[in-house]
């Protein structure tokens, strides 16, 4: 998986990219690391790096904590190719959707102090909501917009905010209305973003204030979580580890991607130090006592914290591939920001995140009191998995699974499954098919009602297409086979190929165009099969 993909909390785990009482400000928290010794996890060093190396990661930081204390914080590799600047326990990394277990606990929050409920319909705080269906308008809850059970697909319309976008929050929230179901209300899993940034706006509905400062006053403060950012100009500079994506097969530096505009899914940036703070207070359901001794303040009551570990979408359990057979569970299901299954018959909570050359993943065990974060600067989810696996197996005295292994097995299979897929849709295309029309035919603009203007001009008589408002969807049309074309994105980070199939009316005139990714690889946030773009009529004199 990659990008988005990466960010599907996948509950077998088998992931290869994917009133609470007053906080009061408080002064940075410093959380002394317990000795080594303490810990029953073996030359954890020595796996990093090689799963960093089998995997070509630049920079990889892993924290570990258990019964409130951290006993491993630690940096592996460099922040950039090329430069000597090790990563270290205060690099910063964008953790993606991560975010959506802070924004929860916002929620979790205002609900104590009786601001909201989770059962509230979400058209009581943001009245000018609105889904397709008018039924699911009225009936969307709050605890809907964290459950990835509104009926939407699969990453639906995050072609608004990814890659970057200049639409504004707002902007993207309105046209969320556009977004055409693929199932029944509440009967489906289907991870989704855009309504993550619906929840942020409830949560300013209520407070008065930015989500982000919401956040970072109510969060991050009490927390010590001083480094920790919601936008992404925290990585433009200092301590942090440059993201980096293949580009045509070869790791290569990428800018951050700007996600300001869908905030509340995915734009926290931080290090494993201080997440360490965050998934001990977790692991206490929400008390402040480990980083403060002797304090009864709370972030939230264990009761909320109860309930965002609770199942509130059930998923299908399916058997692990071959080599992971350690991962088997008897009960997958999404929570409130949080993904849970189980390990080894212990109940873990967890979630993943991805963004354009990160990947994460956060795995806390409730019973042990145990928690394992996981960031890297690159794009493959099987490293992440290969050392949270490798680190809770230690803990509860697991088998001999062959953790990084296995996982790479398993990446080699997927990949050499999805080159095959595109291998043979090149081998049975039509090579002496023409198109139906002359190539000035296709040039003209094109309108979906959720994703605006897509343009495809003709220079040097080869087709190029250009989306409005997101400027790394730049790429050349190459001829497929009779009225299809590839568009090749220009910027190779995207790995984002997409056929793009003209159909005609029975005058000849072209009467709409689908996309569809090329490979099943791809990241599913490109959801370029959700557009039906249309011609847009040239304007009258």
């Amino acid at each position: 998986m990659r990008r988005f993909a990466r960010c599907v909390v996948t509950l077998s785990l088998v992931v290869l990219v994917l009133p609470a009482a007053s906080v009061l400000a408080a002064p940075p928290v410093s959380l002394q690391s317990a000795a080594p010794a303490a810990s029953p996890i073996v030359n954890l060093d020595a796996f990093v790096e090689s799963v960093r190396k089998a995997f070509e990661v630049p920079g990889i930081a892993v924290a570990v904590v258990k019964d409130g204390k951290v006993v491993h914080a630690k940096g592996y590799g460099v922040r950039k190719l090329g430069d000597p600047a090790p990563v270290d326990a205060r690099t910063l990394f964008g953790i993606a959707s991560n975010t959506k277990a802070f924004t929860c606990a916002a929620i979790a929050m205002l609900a104590e102090e009786g601001k909201l409920s989770w059962n509230d319909p979400v058209i009581k705080h943001v009245p000018d909501f609105q889904m397709y269906d008018p039924y699911v308008t009225r009936e969307m809850t709050i605890r809907d917009l964290v459950t990835h059970r509104a009926g939407l697909p699969l990453g639906a319309g995050d072609l608004l905010y990814f890659p970057e976008t200049d639409y504004t929050r707002a902007e993207i929230a309105h046209r969320i209305r556009f977004l055409k179901p693929s199932t029944s209300f509440r009967s489906t899993y289907n991870y989704d973003n855009i309504l993550y940034l619906v929840a942020g706006q409830v949560i300013e509905s209520v407070t008065g204030k930015s989500w982000d400062d919401v956040i970072r006053e109510r969060i991050f403060v009490p927390l010590g979580m001083t480094a920790s950012s919601t936008t992404y100009t925290a990585l433009l500079s200092g301590n942090v580890a440059t993201p980096h994506a293949p580009m045509d097969g070869v790791i290569r530096p990428i800018a951050p991607m700007k996600f300001d505009n869908n905030a509340p899914a995915a734009s926290i940036n931080s290090n494993v130090e201080e997440l360490a703070r965050w998934a001990i207070v977790q692991l206490d359901g929400g008390s402040l006592e480990s980083l403060k001794p002797g304090s009864t303040q709370r972030l939230f009551s264990a009761a909320s914290g109860r309930q965002m570990w609770s199942a509130q979408t059930i998923q299908a359990v399916s058997e692990p591939p071959p080599g992971l057979e350690a991962l088997r569970t008897n009960f997958a299901a999404y929570g409130l920001g949080w993904g849970l299954n189980e390990f080894r018959g212990y109940k873990v909570a967890s979630h993943t995140g991805g963004l354009p050359g990160y990947v994460s993943q956060v795995r806390l065990v409730p019973d042990l009191k145990l928690g394992v974060i996981v960031l890297t600067n690159q794009e493959v989810g099987a490293a992440f998995s290969s050392i949270t696996s490798y680190v809770l197996d230690a803990y509860v005295g697991g088998g001999k699974t062959d953790w990084l292994g296995a996982y790479k097995a398993l990446l080699e299979k997927r990949t050499g499954e999805s080159d095959e897929v595109v291998k043979k849709a090149a081998a049975a295309r039509a090579v002496d098919s023409k198109p139906s029309l002359p190539i000035e035919k296709y040039v003209g603009t094109y309108r979906d009602a959720w994703r605006d203007d897509v343009t495809i001009s003709s220079e040097g008589g080869k087709l190029r297409m250009k989306f409005g408002r997101a400027k790394q969807l730049d790429g050349d049309l190459e001829h497929f086979q009779y009225d299809t074309w590839i568009v090749r994105w220009r910027d190779r980070s995207l790995n984002a190929d997409a056929y793009v199939t003209f159909q005609l009316k029975f005058d000849g005139t072209i009467e709409r165009v689908k996309m569809v990714a090329v490979s099943p690889a791809t990241d599913f946030s490109y959801d370029f099969h959700d557009l039906l773009l249309v011609p847009v009529p040239p304007a009258k004199p």
